[in-house]
């Protein structure tokens, strides 16, 4: 596998880049921009008539794909592939358990779960299909609530996370490939994954990055909007959102450019520990008993219930909440792979496979549900035993949801402000990260793997990222290709399954190899032993007297 051939140009405007890959990567983008902003209502019914259909006709598809990858996560902890190393057999990981963990989680989820961890829990804390009528907005609907945000948010989506980031850091650092989504379909196609099957396999992952980011960034500059009217009256209009991401996009790519062990990892870093600081702040202020005893009740109603909750396939044909929550998860999930699975292999060369998926199964869903946990049931306590407000601030705007509930747990003004400055702050650095993670991961895809991506590139997309974001908030398109977003998840499904298959596939002659290798050096040294045996008997035979 190591006879790569060199695909990059290395003079010229495409120099230390893939050129098919780089034209067709910013033609496919500018194309379906241009088609969501030119009649963004005619663009939004397409992708919805798309989305209703794979939520209608394929949420058993989705359903049992997210279970097949979070069962071969837990299968390959257990397996004989667990002591393979990602990387030489002595080769030692490059980021401490701590860097390395603030990276992933950062990259993963972590502006999504600050965006969502009241607003979720609120939601089904009014409706679900799991209560009856009138149990809502009660002590029963708010178990069934956290019970069904920790599903959306735990061990099924990083188990498809794990694997695949493993089959991308196992074909690059074990086998030699090019750090590509391309390389996970070796094992069954060979060198013509440096054809046109590589390059449809990493611009349908350049587009789930891209689109990804772009509307998490428009989704979460309204969210920014609003904590910086609360705390400094700025004005919440599309004017202000475009210019908040434009800074961020400023400040992603100046960290992109900076590199993985500088700007990315340091933030990364700051990130965790300022999550730990707000985790404090609600602990503290917030009604503690009353949250650590929520923790502990709904880690074990999660395990508990996630195995009937994961095979569930709502049996009413006219049914929309599956379609409007799990199977959006799950779309948004695997969307996401392409791009979390690229940074989370980027930053772990070196690490055993058991230590690998353990780590990126267990760590980040302990962190998002303790996270939920703590801000969900504050949420949740001010309504059934306080004041009330969340439920109504939820209804009313959900990107007001955190600063209302810290207003509401009434702890004064320096602390209100306080924890509202802290919030604003974590969604800047968290947006920041999830920003150059994908523009490393793009301008990676973009030149076959290279490490170091030339820098115009990094420029280029960093930059780019923010102009589709901002361009798409100011046509209305925003909600139109987040939902395309989803839909172009069903066909990087499908290389999903080819490059899980490939993995496996690998691992299997890997360890195959290495037991005939084993065995014939073992057959070497019998024969060696006998014949040495045989030569001193006939040396005893001539000596004897």
């Amino acid at each position: 596998m190591n006879n790569i051939p060199n695909m990059n140009n290395s003079s010229g405007l495409f120099s230390g880049v893939n050129p098919v890959m780089a034209i067709g990567s910013a033609l496919l983008v500018f194309a379906f921009v241009l088609f969501t902003i030119i009649d963004p209502a005619y663009a939004d019914s397409i992708y919805s008539a798309a989305k209703s259909f794979i939520a209608t006709d394929l949420a058993w598809y989705y359903v049992g794909l997210v279970n097949v990858f979070l069962f071969l996560a837990i299968y390959t902890i257990f397996s004989r592939y667990g002591n393979i190393r990602l990387g030489k057999d002595n080769e030692k990981p490059e980021y401490s358990f701590f860097s390395w963990f603030s990276m992933l989680f950062g990259a993963g989820i972590g502006i999504g779960i600050l965006f969502w961890s009241i607003a979720e829990p609120i939601y089904h804390f009014q409706s679900n299909p799991f209560i009856t009528e009138g149990q809502a907005l009660s002590v029963e609907s708010a178990q069934v609530a956290m019970r069904i945000s920790f599903f959306h948010w735990g061990l099924h989506g990083w188990g498809l996370f794990a694997i695949s980031g493993l089959a991308l850091a196992y074909f690059s650092y074990r086998k030699g490939l090019p750090l590509s989504v391309r390389s996970g379909l070796y094992p069954i196609f060979g060198d013509r994954i440096y054809g046109p099957i590589g390059h449809t396999a990493d611009l349908l992952a350049v587009f789930g990055t891209v689109f990804g980011i772009a509307t998490s960034l428009g989704l979460g500059a309204q969210q920014m909007n609003a904590g910086l009217n609360y705390l400094f009256g700025m004005g919440i209009s599309t004017t202000n959102q475009v210019v908040l991401i434009a800074a961020i996009s400023v400040l992603a790519t100046l960290s992109v450019l900076s590199g993985v062990n500088k700007g990315i990892k340091l933030l990364s870093e700051f990130n965790m520990k300022l999550t730990g600081v707000i985790l404090a702040f609600f602990l503290i202020f917030g009604p503690t008993a009353y949250l650590l005893g929520s923790f502990v009740t709904n880690i074990g109603d999660y395990l508990e219930n996630t195995i009937a909750l994961g095979f569930w396939v709502d049996p009413d044909p006219k049914g929309q909440w599956q379609g409007w929550w799990t199977i959006f998860y799950w779309g948004w999930w695997i969307a996401w792979a392409p791009f979390v699975g690229m940074f989370i292999a980027r930053i772990s060369k070196g690490r055993t496979i058991k230590e690998f998926v353990l780590g990126v199964l267990l760590a980040p869903t302990l962190l998002a549900t303790f996270w939920i946990s703590t801000f969900g049931n504050t949420a949740i306590f001010l309504e059934l035993f306080g004041g009330g407000g969340v439920v109504e601030a939820v209804n009313k705007d959900i990107t007001i949801a955190l600063f209302t509930t810290i207003e509401l747990m009434d702890l004064g003004t320096v602390l209100t402000l306080l924890g509202a400055s802290i919030c604003t702050l974590l969604l800047v650095t968290y947006f920041v990260t999830s920003a150059d993670s994908a523009t490393l991961v793009i301008c990676t895809l973009l030149s076959m793997g290279e490490e170091h991506p030339p820098t115009r590139y990094r420029i280029f997309w960093g930059i780019s990222i923010g102009a589709v974001a901002g361009v798409l908030l100011l046509a209305g398109g925003l909600k139109a290709l987040q939902t395309a977003s989803i839909v172009a998840a069903l066909p990087y499904s499908v290389v999903l399954i080819l490059t899980t298959w490939g993995l496996y596939k690998s691992l299997h002659q890997e360890l195959a190899s290495t037991a005939d290798n084993l065995e014939t050096t073992n057959g070497s040294a019998t024969e060696t032993t006998v014949e040495s045996n045989k030569n001193s008997a006939q040396n005893l035979s001539v000596d004897a007297p």
